[in-house]
């Protein structure tokens, strides 16, 4: 996975693997990383769009890229890590890294594309540059 706009501002939190994130092998289970992927972009873009902060946004996934690299276990403590890369006409590229805090180890990195759709007539529509400034630049 490329990670361009190394620039972009990152936002992270951590995340305790409890016993409803486990699987059958013992380990996390692949659909809670897609959740966690999902969660941090929420995060993100509520950090950057406090609800009630301007125009009502519409995200949905068009597509995950997944790569798990190594497994997270029961108790780990883990560091999830998101940034905006190309954000071009209606879609956005997110990457997310997922690592364990004890030692930093790279457990899973993701990217994805999101479409913005306009809420009222749920079509793509085009990323403003201020949403585009929001979003790459430090928030706060």
């Amino acid at each position: 996975m490329t990670e361009s706009t190394a620039s972009a501002f990152r936002f992270s939190r951590p995340v305790t693997v409890v016993e409803d994130h486990i699987d059958a092998l013992n380990h996390v289970n692949n659909v809670q990383y897609v959740q966690w992927i999902q969660d941090i972009a929420g995060a993100h873009w509520l950090t950057a769009y406090p609800a009630g902060a301007g125009e009502p946004y519409v995200w949905v996934v068009m597509e995950h890229h997944v790569r798990y690299l190594k497994p997270a276990l029961l108790g780990d403590e883990l560091q999830l890590t998101t940034w905006v890369g190309e954000m071009k006409g209606a879609t956005s590229q997110r990457f997310t890294r997922i690592e364990r805090l004890a030692d930093g180890v790279l457990l899973c990195e993701a990217e994805t594309r999101w479409v913005l759709l306009d809420p009222h007539t749920q079509r793509p529509k085009r990323i403003e540059p201020a949403v585009v400034a929001r979003m790459l630049g430090p928030v706060g």
